[in-house]
């Protein structure tokens, strides 16, 4: 029989810490959140190497008395739980603080040398110990202002099979770099200072707006090329900022999360965000925005790791939903603006010289202003696109149309009047304060997409188209189970299907516009997306509803004024006053700008004027 013994509280501490402190970035995250958790108003922070060589947090917070600070050093004693929930059933779901485990101090403490100094407001002195990988090296009094410095050097140094699996000083410095951002960011009230080898990398102010906070951390452009968010639902709150669709990133890192003030990152959020903007960004672009979710604590369990960055939700559906329809319909009700940064390269081309070859000759000779052809002349041509407002009355062929004077009312367009056509592709617009051009596609497509939206054409793509012969689909008995209990609302959506048997469905009809999908795959998409997310009586199956908007998407695409076509000047208004009473008609369905603007100015900079 083989002995068994207690291990030793040392090596039970360093075995813990492989949970709570994996990185520098872990450990500096449970001292920041110890100092918010304190009342600290202003929170500094020293890096130095990246974290590998030392951490340090300052906060004037409350500070703790020596007693305390001995017990705040061993394993799983707290003072984020009060004293009328210990030993409650309901006490971790009703904790309000970022920290409640017991597990931070003691884990650093056996895996690094950790010097804590803390004294409470109105005690004459301050405390000090220091603990050196699980040993208490010594302990007396200190000088420091009333609150608490924690200390963290040589992270790792014994324990080589831990340290060896590091990054290196610039990566861990990058991870310790975004766990300040977010906890800045869900606290605008406190102030935090971040150094890193003697040099000021962040700095913000106590008492700062959200949204000023948010754009100072994230992006400055974010607070020009973003909506503020402010929903309710019932218990459900939603805040922050959300970032045009025009304005997006290669990854998805610039997607800051928060649930009752706490960073997270968490599958079914950013599920959510992604399918709010799915018809407005193209597959590899993700959107820019920081948002805070608010609900009951009994509603979110924030005890699923040590690390606290997971929550589970009691209702993930609900949660789900009201994210996609609360962003959609925030995005839907202020996005027709687009994302307004002219590249850079282009702008400095337009102030190059052009230079013509001395042997050519000149392309205006012989010409009235030169008999040059006319770029983008507008043409008549056949079957004209026609949209509410157009003139009926159009040019003959081969004839530009007069340019008329900007009318008095111009104001009241934002995109102004046409004046012609680049390219085929391209509308200039003369606006009261700028100059606009338009991508006559990508304008049009998102303007059909809403079209078709308005019209009942979601309804319509969900129509049933019985199959010639009903598919049986073989799926396992809980998928089955899943998918009987949301056939009221798949069949809302237009997909007939019925139970055969324990384990297997029989499928008599698809929706119209996926008429050519494979019962089988559908399906089974259908049964993960319900495994992860659940049904939503309002909404249907959350998939199959997302796969619809995609249809109605490409449908828009296809049915699209194409590149080329040349437009007449009443074609060309009818777009730009369409465009303006559109919702999202800043970008296209892929996310890509409709239309850009010049401002006055900056054309009278370009020729030297101002």
């Amino acid at each position: 029989m083989p002995y068994i013994r207690r291990l030793p509280d040392t090596l039970v501490n360093r075995i813990a810490a492989g949970e709570v402190v994996e990185r520098p970035a872990a450990a500096l995250k449970e001292l920041v959140e110890n100092a918010i958790d304190a009342g600290a108003r202003r929170i500094g922070i020293t890096l130095a190497e990246g974290g590998l060589g030392a951490i340090e947090v300052t906060d004037d917070g409350c500070g703790m008395a020596p007693a305390e600070m001995a017990l705040a050093l061993e394993r799983h004693a707290t003072s984020k739980l009060p004293e009328s929930l210990i030993g409650a059933d309901e006490a971790i779901e009703l904790v309000a603080t970022l920290g409640f485990r017991g597990e931070a101090l003691p884990s650093i403490a056996s895996v690094a040398r950790l010097s804590l100094d803390s004294r409470p407001a109105g005690a004459g002195e301050g405390w000090r110990i220091v603990i050196d990988h699980g040993a208490v090296v010594s302990a007396g009094p200190a000088a420091i202002p009333p609150g608490t410095r924690v200390r963290v050097e040589d992270l790792f140094a014994r324990v080589p099979a831990r340290r060896k699996f590091l990054r290196s000083a610039r990566s861990e410095y990058a991870a310790c770099l975004d766990v300040v951002r977010r906890l800045a960011m869900a606290r605008p009230d406190i102030g935090f200072t971040l150094s890193h080898d003697g040099r000021r990398v962040l700095a913000v102010q106590p008492g700062e707006a959200l949204a000023d906070r948010v754009a100072q951390i994230v992006a400055r452009e974010l607070k020009d090329n973003g909506l503020a968010i402010a929903l309710e639902r019932g218990e459900l709150r939603l805040s922050g900022i959300a970032g045009l669709p025009t304005y997006n990133r290669g990854v998805a890192d610039h997607q800051y999360l928060f649930v009752n003030g706490r960073p997270v990152k968490d599958r079914l959020l950013t599920g959510a965000v992604r399918g709010a903007y799915a018809d407005m960004l193209a597959r590899d672009r993700h959107a820019v925005l920081a948002l805070f979710l608010d609900l009951p604590a009994q509603e979110v369990d924030v005890n699923v790791h040590p690390a606290k960055t997971e929550v589970r939700f009691r209702d993930a559906a609900a949660v789900r939903g009201f994210i996609v329809s609360g962003l959609r319909q925030a995005l839907a009700s202020g996005d027709r603006r687009s994302a307004q940064a002219p590249d850079a390269a282009a702008m400095g081309r337009w102030q190059a010289e052009p230079v013509a070859p001395a042997a050519e000759p000149s392309i205006f000779a012989g010409t009235g202003w030169g008999g040059a052809p006319a770029m983008g002349s507008v043409r008549e041509q056949a079957m004209p696109w026609t949209g509410p407002g157009t003139a009926s009355a159009v040019a003959p062929a081969g004839r530009a149309e007069p340019a008329d004077a900007l009318p008095e009312d111009a104001a009241q367009f934002p995109l102004g009047i046409a004046r012609g056509q680049v390219a085929g592709t391209y509308i200039v617009a003369e606006a009261a304060d700028g100059l606009v051009l338009v991508d006559q596609h990508a304008a049009h497509e998102r303007l059909v997409l809403e079209r078709l939206r308005a019209a009942g054409a979601g309804e319509a793509a969900a129509r049933s188209q019985a199959l010639l012969l009903p598919e049986v689909v073989e799926l396992d008995e809980t998928d089955c189970d899943r998918l009987e209990a949301a056939l009221p609302q798949l069949t809302r959506l237009g997909l007939a299907a019925e139970r055969f048997g324990p384990d297997a469905m029989l499928v008599r009809a698809l929706p119209h516009a996926l008429g050519t999908a494979d019962p089988g795959k559908l399906l089974r998409d259908l049964a993960d997306d319900l495994a992860a997310n659940g049904v939503d009586a309002e909404r249907g199956a959350l998939l199959l509803g997302e796969k619809l908007d995609l249809v109605l998407a490409t449908m828009a695409c296809h049915g699209s004024v194409r590149a080329g076509r040349v437009l007449s000047v009443a074609e060309m208004n009818a777009l730009l006053r369409e465009m303006e009473r559109t919702p999202r008609s800043g970008q296209c369905n892929h996310g890509r700008p409709t239309w850009v603007k010049l401002a006055m100015s900056d054309v009278e900079k370009l020729f030297g004027r101002k």
